[in-house]
């Protein structure tokens, strides 16, 4: 080994282990900052967690939503795993001269697929920077930052092609086809001598060590952290079903009293695994391309929402612990959050300017100085950012946790949710109408036999299914006849089923999407009593929201029962062959999947299977739908309150159901027909298209003119 070679082996190491430092500096700051969020218990069910991964991560399932960027990110994940073993060959060559990885026979074939690994990146770097500069999505930032990694990918890409060539022309090697690219290099330069090849091999071979060295430092202090967190976050994502809330604990010691608050009012009170979600996103904007609030014009941007809660957590990590988030420090000693963390690092006394900047950052405020509450009440909580969202992150949860806050420690509320929320209080139901009124409904038609649980019990009766209404159905006319026509065709098919009447309360989903979980744990306890009470084991409703919250979250307070949504319940009824459509219904329908019966609980396929088994129906699909498919505008609450900004979110759902030409719009949730009646109206072509309940339209061919002459009745 000559002098040249020790130097540039001493070289090798000071500026590795000089990186490999600075690396695991920022990942441990990084980690100490997720560390100042709430512990959370981790269950143990690798299987699924491995699975997640396998899917998610290495199967890349929700970045190929997106076609064209999901074919990227894949040539660019898999090419820069692949890459690296010749990354490790490269460098190798560069420690000993004239020497390659020992692959013996292998290594003409290893050199040939590198190449081609090399070319397949370059070429979706190019096509990157077209999509992000050229094409210039609206989703997608664009900046130095934004096209940073492209030009690190790039270079590492280029420097490796450029060195192997040059080193074919050092060496004096014959041409290979099992080098295509670096064999074109070399006859390019096959003028140079031997020494002037040698430098420019070896200046290629340092371009490509810094900027490789470089990238890994880069990496955990940018959105590129996705890398690492992404994959932390799929493996650790709850198991829990889609969408579901945690429970507030409200037993409080009485010395904590004066202390306590509920919710997130500050970044610490996220818990570790919320912290995680900050740090995994790669700000792709597919959350924000798909929210309904941002493509009407909201305040919200849930790709936003979390870049400002991450840069929050960064400058409250640095005060906090008094570690640096940006390394090496001293090239960035002027940054916020380097100074945030010399100042905390250093105790300034409580009278200096330093000290009063630390205070300033500690008692500011999470909600008003980093995310503002228009966009908390913004959040229909319909979940379709984190169905597109590529690394699993949950911002529904965020939101309502804000919201709680709001809501049970500062007592701030819309009015209008105000209002609903006192009159859920005091009547059960949101209008503020009468609880003796409830079960005025059945009084429609005489002929229809829906008996209450304690009618049933006079007559020493039993029934199978408790039969859920809900407030809608109980009170709103429109909605009163989607449940008429489910009882008929429950009478129909000889289901024996029950409704609580005028003993049935709210069911709480309401004032927990709201952030009053005082209000929906004393609803849901009330609620489960009285179903313990009545020994209800089956539970069917017409309202995914309730659907949702007995289903999925009633549990956490003692619920034990099978919960059924009314098109579930008839799709397997007419499976069964106890009710059969035969009248024909003559028309072209577009469904509407509910966000509460689809992304929540993915059922897409029962309300379809229903119309597809009526003669005469032809079911159109709109461009958004099942998974995909965009909100009403009723969801998180936002039913009982008005929209004051931008356009309306059901007026922008109906246009995308009219693009199909329907003469009906189908929906399976009372609060979507409501909003999509709306719609249809405000465009001026409810008589030309109307609205139905999937139970209205089976009714239609169940009981044919029977049906006809009671509606005109």
């Amino acid at each position: 080994m000559n002098t040249l070679e020790v130097i540039n082996w001493i070289l090798f190491l000071a500026v590795t282990v000089y990186a490999l430092g600075l690396f695991v500096q920022v990942v441990r700051t990084r980690i100490a900052y997720i560390k100042m969020g709430r512990k959370v218990e981790i269950d143990k069910a690798w299987k699924e967690r491995i699975n997640k991964v396998m899917v998610n991560v290495f199967g890349q399932k929700k970045l190929l939503k997106d076609k064209k960027s999901g074919t990227i990110h894949v040539m660019m994940f898999y090419g820069f795993l692949l890459v690296q073993f010749g990354a490790i060959d490269f460098i190798w060559k560069g420690l000993a001269t004239g020497s390659h990885l020992p692959l013996g026979f292998l290594y003409p074939g290893f050199t040939f697929f590198q190449e081609l690994v090399t070319l397949m990146i370059l070429i979706a770097v190019i096509w990157a920077f077209y999509r992000r500069y050229i094409e210039k999505l609206v989703r997608l930032k664009r900046g130095f930052k934004a096209g940073l990694v492209l030009i690190f990918i790039g270079t590492l890409m280029l420097s490796v092609l450029l060195g192997n060539g040059m080193e074919i022309v050092w060496h004096g090697e014959e041409l290979t086809w099992t080098e295509p690219v670096a064999s074109g290099i070399a006859a390019a330069f096959a003028w140079m001598s031997p020494t002037a090849a040698a430098v420019v091999f070896f200046v290629s071979w340092w371009i490509h060590l810094i900027a490789l060295l470089s990238f890994l430092v880069y990496v955990p202090q940018s959105k590129h952290a996705h890398l690492l967190a992404a994959p932390t976050n799929v493996f650790l994502s709850r198991n829990d079903p889609p969408g579901k809330l945690s429970k507030i604990d409200f037993n409080i010691d009485e010395e904590d009293e004066e202390d306590v608050s509920f919710g997130v009012g500050k970044i610490e009170d996220f818990d570790q695994l919320q912290m995680i979600d900050f740090y995994a996103c790669v700000e792709c904007g597919r959350c924000t391309n798909v929210c309904p609030a941002a493509g009407t014009g909201k305040m919200l941007s849930p790709m936003d929402l979390i870049v400002k809660l991450r840069d929050h957590l960064t400058e409250k990590g640095a005060v906090v612990t008094g570690k640096s988030p940006w390394v090496p420090s001293y090239a960035f000693a002027g940054t916020e959050g380097n100074q945030l963390a010399k100042m905390a690092k250093e105790g300034y006394s409580g009278q200096d300017e330093a000290a009063a900047t630390i205070e300033a950052m500690e008692s500011t405020n999470l909600i008003g100085d980093v995310i503002t509450e228009e966009e908390l009440w913004a959040c229909t909580t319909c979940r379709n950012c984190e169905d597109a969202c590529p690394v699993m992150n949950e911002h529904v949860d965020k939101i309502i946790d804000l919201r709680r806050y709001l809501v049970l420690t500062e007592g701030k509320m819309d009015p209008d949710a105000q209002r609903a929320m006192m009159n859920i209080e005091r009547q059960g139901n949101p209008w503020g109408l009468s609880k003796k009124e409830r079960q005025n409904w059945r009084e429609a038609d005489e002929n229809l036999y829906v008996p209450t649980v304690k009618e049933l019990k006079k007559e020493d009766e039993d029934f199978e299914y408790l039969f859920w209404v809900g407030a809608m159905g109980s009170y709103d006319n429109r909605s009163q006849k989607i449940v008429q026509d489910f009882a008929r065709l429950m009478n129909k098919a000889g289901v024996k089923f029950a409704i609580l009447g005028n003993k049935e309360r709210n069911s709480g989903d309401t004032a927990r999407r709201l952030g009053n979980e005082f209000l929906f744990q004393e609803l849901a306890e009330k609620n489960i009593k009285d179903f313990e009470k009545n020994g209800v084991k089956k539970i069917v409703t017409t309202d995914p929201h309730a659907y949702n919250v007995f289903k999925n979250e009633y549990p956490d307070f003692g619920l034990e029962a099978e919960v059924y949504h009314h098109t579930e319940f008839l799709a397997k009824l007419v499976e069964e062959g106890r009710l059969t459509p035969e009248h024909e219904v003559k028309e072209r329908i577009t469904y509407h999947d509910s966000c509460y019966l689809g992304r929540y609980n993915e059922v897409y396929e029962e309300p379809r299977d229903v119309l597809k088994a009526i003669p005469g129906v032809t079911v159109v699909e709109m461009e958004r739908s099942r998974e995909n498919s965009m909100c009403c505008g009723a969801g998180g609450g936002l039913m009982w309150t008005e929209e004051k900004t931008g356009n309306r979110v059901n007026v922008a759902r109906t246009e995308q159901a009219l693009e199909t030409d329907p003469n009906t719009i189908a929906s399976a949730c009372p609060f979507c027909l409501t909003m999509l009646s709306d719609g249809t109206k405000a465009k001026e072509v409810e008589d030309d298209v109307s609205t139905m309940d999937v139970a209205e339209v089976l009714a239609k061919s169940i009981f044919g003119d029977e049906k006809e002459e009671k509606t005109a009745s």
